[in-house]
């Protein structure tokens, strides 16, 4: 599975590193990222312990900005 994430789109509301810190993360520019990558959209491989944790988070997002296949 990987987990894109649109930093354009993103809000900072911090709810997805709350839900898998993991995976997810609060980076100097007040977005979240995935792991440390500085891409505007993110995507990267999810390790398989941290799935669940991840489509939650990405079903919790307020504004849409996760999104995995």
């Amino acid at each position: 599975m990987k987990a894109y994430l649109d930093k354009d789109t993103c809000i900072s509301c911090g709810l997805c590193p709350s839900i898998c810190p993991e995976v997810f993360e609060m980076q100097d520019d007040g977005k979240a990222g995935v792991f440390d990558s500085g891409d505007a959209e993110l995507k990267e491989v999810v390790p398989e312990e941290f799935v669940d944790s991840v489509k939650e988070a990405a079903e919790a997002c307020p504004v849409a900005a996760i999104s995995t296949e």
